[in-house]
């Protein structure tokens, strides 16, 4: 039985795609870059903004002072509309609920930077008790850098045979992996299964109460 699950944030508890589009093509209108659909997005996160960024820009403008300022357009935009088309999965609320009633401990690891990891994780589940909730911080590389993973154990004061990770994209399985912790993920997210496949991870779920029951085992 695991006594902690630690949950990726985008493509896991909550569906934050369509803003993340929305607030990454706002910025590069504004710097005169081309725009992408909506569905492409899901191919281009997971590794934090800056990548994001990176990934969004043309070929031949990807470099730190673009990137930059694509960041600067970005972030107030998304700080105002992170939460105008996000919302969570299906089942994710009934299944933290009943994790707490339980008395798992529950933390998040987010690559999406900390303040944003915050306000979003505050504001869809205002009532689950969270032991931690880290998002990309200044000086701590980002997943799949287990370090991320090491600060939930030491704020937990847990082993990693306690952990159960749950996540949507190989970036999350390697992570993992990298973290030697028992890996779950899932199929609901921005990733498709045959990436997730590729990590061997130890359980893939199609829907969000299989997480009880691989915890209970």
């Amino acid at each position: 039985m695991k006594k902690l699950i630690i949950f990726d944030l985008d493509g896991t508890l909550i569906n934050t795609i369509a803003d993340l589009a929305q607030s990454t093509n706002y910025a590069l209108a504004q710097l005169g870059y081309p725009t992408h659909e909506e569905a492409s997005y899901k191919f281009m996160v997971g590794n934090g903004i800056n990548k994001l960024f990176e990934r969004a820009l043309p070929e031949t403008d990807r470099n730190e002072a673009n990137i930059l300022k694509v960041r600067e357009k970005f972030v107030p935009y998304y700080d105002e509309h992170n939460t105008d088309k996000s919302h969570p999965y299906e089942g994710i609320e009934v299944l933290l609920e009943q994790l707490s009633r339980d008395g798992f401990k529950m933390a998040v690891a987010s690559n999406k930077y900390q303040s944003a990891t915050s306000k979003l994780i505050k504001f869809y589940f205002p009532e689950i008790h969270f032991e931690t909730v880290l998002g990309q911080r200044e000086g701590v590389k980002p997943k799949p850098d287990p370090t991320i993973v090491y600060d939930i154990l030491k704020a937990t004061q847990l082993d990693k045979k306690d952990v159960l990770y749950v996540g949507d994209s190989g970036v999350d399985m390697q992570t993992t992996l990298n973290a030697e912790v028992t890996s779950c993920g899932v199929s609901w997210g921005f990733r498709s299964r045959k990436e997730l496949e590729t990590f061997n991870p130890d359980y893939i779920i199609d829907q969000p109460e299989d997480i009880l029951k691989i915890a209970q085992y």
